[in-house]
């Protein structure tokens, strides 16, 4: 496996695989397929702002999990489907950061928390920007958690399910807010356990006579 894929089970499912097979038989590039993750993630940050509405908070979970399918199907028509690109890695991150800001800020405005949002965005980005600084310098890169991408996400997706039941039930809003503060303290703790990772990764390099 290359190191610096992200390990996602959903690679396997048949769905997906043959939906990628699809797209790769197309005019449609992965480079396009991961910028489309951001529009999603857009339309699902306009959805979030309308936290009283159930509707909104359904279009903003088919949002979520649309961006993440686009995630997932832009490495398979790259690497599967022979449509790799030199530009490749950097569209495989910067939707992403977009994507995670989008969400997370939208998010902490709905609340009513707007620095909370923009707290999660940080962490998020700065996990991130540990996992590819360790593929900078030659280690390879974590994708470790408790809140990496895919938690993120998951926490968020099951916010908006919580919120849609909160507005049914005629009660006060927490669950987003709740969903949040986990994420950014979350990532917080994330950019901790990928850094230690990379420290002992480095060290293990620095012993190791065959790598150095």
């Amino acid at each position: 496996m290359n190191d610096n894929r992200r390990p996602i089970e959903s690679r396997s499912n048949r769905y997906v695989v043959a939906l990628a097979a699809f797209l790769a038989r197309t005019r449609v590039t992965p480079n396009q397929i991961s910028c489309a993750s951001a529009v999603f993630a857009g339309i699902g940050a306009l959805a979030l702002l309308r936290l009283d509405s159930i509707v909104s908070m359904a279009m903003a979970i088919v949002c979520i999990q649309l961006r993440l399918l686009c995630n997932v199907i832009d490495g398979l028509v790259a690497v599967e489907g022979g449509k790799k690109s030199i530009t490749g890695p950097i569209f495989n991150e910067f939707p992403d950061r977009v994507a995670d800001t989008c969400l997370l800020v939208a998010a902490g405005y709905a609340a009513n928390v707007p620095s909370l949002g923009w707290a999660a965005a940080l962490f998020a980005a700065l996990t991130a920007y540990v996992r590819v600084f360790g593929g900078a310098v030659g280690m390879p890169q974590r994708f470790i958690g408790p809140m990496a991408k895919q938690h993120r996400m998951a926490v968020l997706t099951f916010a908006c399910a919580a919120t849609m039941l909160e507005t049914w039930l005629n009660r006060g809003h927490v669950c987003l807010l709740a969903s949040l503060a986990l994420i950014a303290a979350g990532s917080a703790l994330t950019c901790v356990t990928r850094t230690r990772a990379l420290i002992h990764d480095l060290n293990g390099a620095q012993e190791d006579p065959e790598h150095a």
